[in-house]
């Protein structure tokens, strides 16, 4: 039913695959390995659907030729200059001593020179597209380590590109008639010939084509497939690969500012393209002289796995990483890649390899692909088993990291801030604000290097590394704050945390409320909720939008919703005192957890968090937005009379002890908001004029200062 029916044919073969990558995605799989067991399985040693081989194939070198102008499309030599000779010197080193190794393990197993040579260079490149999926996965892509992981994975691209040319002109060579030398020279005349035909096309005539059609993405879109597929169809003709001319298509359009929209829109089609490339190569496996090949794909596989994170890990500690960085940068080099069975079906194709050597290599890149995921999944709990033995890798002074970190141990400590991204950035600007001492940590340079240039001290390391915390002062740290969301980390964080002893309180972040109760439980004294405050906020403009702001009005006024802030100076002030009326500012409604109080009278008291809607002439309101929140009156006059929230212990020879909040008048008599009462582990909010206070009660009030200071009188602490 199937056999000669190429459309149902093709239709069993994307079910088949479909079904297996739902089997990859629950073990966690990358699709290249559930692609290679979809064409083993349909292929003539299982089931043996495959028969158009000719069409599946032509799709596979369409996939190939796009993956090449993808890779040529976002080249990105920036990366390398901006992770320093690390990148260049951890993939150069890594790829002569790989090779090296890999060549001398494979003359050892009797394999003849050329076999060897495919061998042990297809051992040195890893994977790119599983690479940054995985790190962009674990949010690490910004990292110290990511960042050079990607510095020398595109060394590592640009060498494969050159062993395909390498290895076509060789293939050219040993094919023609002519002298070696006479078909050498004229590979090269043509290889200088297209580079220059490109170098022309690139600069006069790409950039007029490009901006022509790029009011149509479809057309912008279809123009870039076509251009890759006619490069490298002219790269053929002219003896090389077509994979070298989709390359060098690729490169042309790198430098338009289209490249980013045109590299969105075909990774999915590269992605389904390349699905007929691994099927095709699973389906043309001999399992006849495979189990040959079992014994020298585990030894290949182990030093795979283990060699070449080594080897990564002694570069990158010679030149001056501590061991963690060269250790998770290592274990991405742990596999080999897409591009190594590229390089060996073109060696394949050249009658440079056997069958048996081709299935090696695909062995080799099953087994190091599935296992080196987990690796890098699990990196963290790895390197904690690990760290002891790894310190032989590390210099004794890790001067490149070193150099990164600003802080130096003084006084107190407020804060830790861990995690510098948007959300981190935004506390850390509020932190200082308060005048609170803080320290920044992140993995990631940038942002380090940012907030360093705001005389921001700052740490580079990961807090879920137990190492990290004997550089930090914990004894004299107030609090932790973790912004990083990401529930394996913030547990990690606490965890160590309560290890070392830290007696201060810890602040985490949590992206729901499963999370939120997670980080309760493990100890958290406080859980961030960015998003679900966010849409509180949200709901809270919406109801102001819907109840006052009339559709259309033809008049000088307009509108503002405003947030108090907790150090501006209104905080603490009446309606009256804030003296808006004289600007022709209107408060109409005031928002206060939740509750809406619609035109509250002048002796309406303003508290930090409070959100404001104001009605005036637009200038105006952007005089009132400076005056309600103004800071420089707390700054300069730390004297005065502050608003502030304070919590008070009840002693037992107190005079509130024993005494029902009726009974003491507590607002009237002194002034302050009663907010809260923690009673043990019980948290009293709603608080009810019968309640009794106890010793041992602990009072979370609201009110100025002088009226705080006179309730301490009487429950001293």
């Amino acid at each position: 039913m199937i056999a000669g029916n190429v459309f149902v044919e093709i239709a069993a073969i994307l079910g088949l695959a479909t079904l297996a990558g739902i089997i990859g995605q629950k073990l966690r799989q990358p699709l290249i390995i559930m692609f290679l067991a979809s064409g083993i399985l349909a292929g003539p040693s299982v089931l043996g659907i495959i028969h158009s081989y000719e069409q599946i194939e032509l799709l596979a070198h369409i996939g190939i030729a796009l993956l090449l102008f993808i890779v040529g499309l976002k080249l990105d030599l920036n990366l390398i200059r901006t992770t320093g000779p690390v990148a260049l010197a951890t993939g150069l080193g890594q790829i002569v001593f790989t090779s090296l190794i890999g060549f001398i393990i494979a003359i050892a197993m009797d394999m003849s020179y050329l076999s060897a040579a495919y061998v042990s260079v297809a051992l040195t490149f890893s994977s790119t597209i599983i690479i940054v999926k995985l790190l962009s996965d674990k949010k690490e892509i910004d990292s110290l380590h990511g960042q050079i992981a990607l510095g020398f994975l595109i060394v590592q691209d640009i060498a494969a590109i050159l062993a395909l040319v390498a290895l076509t002109t060789l293939g050219a060579s040993v094919t023609a008639d002519s002298p070696e030398y006479l078909t050498f020279l004229m590979i090269g005349a043509k290889g200088v010939g297209l580079l220059g035909a490109v170098a022309l096309l690139m600069k006069y005539v790409v950039p007029y084509l490009t901006q022509r059609i790029s009011n149509s993405l479809e057309m912008l879109t279809l123009f870039a497939i076509a251009w890759a597929v006619l490069l490298g169809a002219g790269s053929e003709l002219l003896g090389f690969s077509k994979e070298v001319g989709a390359f060098l298509a690729g490169i042309s359009l790198a430098s338009t500012p289209f490249r980013d929209s045109i590299g969105a829109r075909l990774t999915g089609l590269r992605d389904f393209l390349l699905l007929f490339f691994f099927i095709d190569l699973g389906a043309r496996l001999d399992w006849s002289t495979m189990g040959s090949q079992l014994g020298a794909s585990l030894v290949f596989s182990i030093f795979v796995l283990f060699g070449n994170p080594l080897i990564v890990l002694m570069i990158m500690g010679a030149m001056g990483y501590r061991r963690r960085t060269g250790f998770l940068a290592g274990l991405t080099v742990a596999q080999i890649s897409e591009f190594s069975l590229i390089l060996g079906a073109l060696g394949l194709s050249l009658s440079h390899i056997a069958e048996e050597t081709m299935g090696l290599i695909t062995l080799v890149g099953v087994v190091t692909i599935f296992l080196s995921t987990y690796m890098i999944l699990y990196s963290d709990p790895l390197y904690r088993l690990l760290s002891s033995p790894l310190k032989i890798f590390e210099r004794r002074n890790p001067y490149r990291e070193a150099d990164i970190d600003t802080f130096t141990e003084t006084g107190v400590i407020d804060v830790i801030l861990v995690g510098l991204g948007n959300y981190g950035s935004g506390l850390m600007e509020h932190l200082l604000r308060r005048k609170n001492a803080t320290v920044g940590i992140d993995f990631d340079p940038h942002a380090l290097d940012m907030w360093h240039k705001k005389g921001v001290p700052v740490l580079y390391g990961d807090m879920a590394d137990p190492e990290m915390h004997e550089h930090l002062p914990l004894k004299k740290t107030q609090w932790v704050i973790s912004t990083v969301r990401s529930q394996e980390m913030n547990l990690a964080l606490i965890h160590n945390l309560k290890q070392d002893g830290y007696a201060g309180k810890v602040a985490l972040t949590a992206t729901n409320s499963q999370e939120a109760a997670e980080f309760e439980k493990a100890g958290a004294n406080l859980v961030f909720r960015p998003f679900q405050d966010a849409t509180e906020q949200a709901a809270d403009a919406l109801t102001y939008a819907m109840d006052f702001l009339p559709e259309s009005i033809d008049w000088p006024v307009s509108f503002l919703e405003l947030r108090i802030r907790s150090d501006a100076s209104a905080a603490g002030q009446t309606i009256r005192e804030l003296q808006l009326s004289a600007l022709g500012i209107s408060i109409l409604a005031v928002s206060r957890g939740g509750r809406i109080n619609y035109e509250p009278t002048p002796d309406f008291t303003i508290f930090p968090a409070d959100r404001l809607l104001l009605m005036g002439h637009p200038a105006g309101l952007k005089e009132a937005e400076n005056i309600l929140n103004h800071l420089e009156a707390r700054r300069d006059a730390e004297d005065t009379d502050r608003f502030e929230i304070a919590e008070i212990e009840v002693a037992e020879d107190s005079a509130l002890s024993g005494k029902s909040l009726s009974e003491l008048h507590f607002r009237q008599r002194f002034g302050v908001t009663l907010v809260g009462i923690r009673r043990g582990r019980e948290q009293i909010r709603t608080i009810n004029p019968a309640e009794q206070l106890y010793s041992g009660d602990c009072l979370i009030v609201i009110g100025k200062s002088s009226a705080i200071k006179e309730l301490k009188n009487l429950a001293p602490v």
